[in-house]
């Protein structure tokens, strides 16, 4: 898959300075002082990421950036701006055009993480756009490496859903979304740092807002790779509750998808049967009593009463100790 970045500015010096910022990374870095030149480059080369300085003689960045779309949309697209131009930068945002902004001057792991995070977005875009299941399935198994604590969540995730999607006499296809669903879920934090993930501390106010962007991120990608419906309501409303007190809407009820209402049952419960590094994962029972408190809060308690039926009446895998 293409790491190759390229930066438009018209100043030569900040070209040169961001060179060799990246020079001892493995991204190619490709560079151009116009936006009529950097689209000749996104006409020709394979171009993961573009990053646009907003002031430039002739063509600007946010029109360049709406072109760039046309061109080549595949592109992962950031703005670069001075604090003038903010409103700008955030009409792109809102309208689609922009995945990230970027102040100057720049902080250089600042913008070491989001080129990374942009990079992160793309490859899940091409490898959600090859819908094929072996594919889909090996890229959310990608997605949990950057937590081992996670390995095998998502197809145990997927087995429990679709156990809840049979007893409901899903058909195949919609069942096949579920599972597509299922597997994907937690696609969005790719574009989390592993230190947000990883941390086994309380999180600032911050990487709290960061990691509850994740159902957002992973949704708008599935969005622009055309998965069905199903897959991307799943991996955008799986955090909602029942009693509306989830994110990223606050939804509540029947609002909430059928399919993201098995999926957030599944997630849970696998949550509290796998081992952690603070916590032994819970026994059957204790799990079991644990969906019945959740019930009419967190989860939808019809679900969730035959979701418990079902693993009563059969045995379940655990997660990894």
């Amino acid at each position: 898959m293409s790491r190759t970045v390229l930066f438009v500015d018209d100043e030569e010096n900040i070209l040169s300075s961001l060179k060799r910022l990246f020079q001892k990374s493995d991204i190619q870095v490709l560079t151009a002082t116009s936006g009529s030149e950097a689209l000749e480059i996104l006409r020709r080369m394979d171009v993961a990421v573009m990053v646009s300085d907003q002031l430039m003689p002739g063509m600007k960045g946010d029109e360049l950036l709406v072109k760039a779309r046309s061109v080549s949309p595949d592109t992962v697209r950031i703005m670069m701006t001075g604090h003038g131009d903010l409103p700008t930068a955030l009409q792109a945002i809102n309208s689609g055009e922009v995945f990230r902004f970027l102040l100057k001057p720049w902080e250089n792991q600042i913008l070491r993480n989001i080129i990374e995070e942009a990079l992160a977005r793309h490859l899940l875009f091409r490898s959600m756009r090859n819908a094929e299941e072996s594919t889909l399935l090996a890229l959310a198994q990608t997605i949990e490496l950057k937590d081992s604590y996670t390995r095998g969540h998502c197809e145990r995730v997927a087995d429990y859903a679709l156990r809840l999607a049979a007893a409901l006499d899903f058909s195949e296809d919609r069942s096949r979304k579920i599972k597509f669903g299922s597997w994907l879920h937690d696609c969005g934090k790719i574009g989390v740092p592993e230190s947000i993930l990883n941390y086994k501390g309380p999180l600032t106010a911050n990487e709290t807002e960061t990691m509850r962007n994740h159902p957002r991120w992973g949704a708008e990608v599935a969005t622009q790779a055309h998965l069905p419906a199903e897959v991307v309501n799943i991996i955008l409303y799986h955090h909602e509750r029942f009693d509306g007190s989830g994110y990223p809407h606050g939804i509540t009820g029947a609002e909430i998808p059928l399919e993201a209402r098995i999926v957030a049952i599944a997630d849970v419960f696998d949550a509290l049967r796998t081992d952690r590094p603070y916590e032994e994962g819970k026994s059957l029972e204790e799990a079991i009593e644990i969906l019945r408190q959740l019930c009419g809060r967190s989860l939808d308690p019809e679900l969730t009463d035959r979701f418990i039926q079902l693993v009563a009446d059969a045995p379940v895998e655990t997660g990894p100790a």
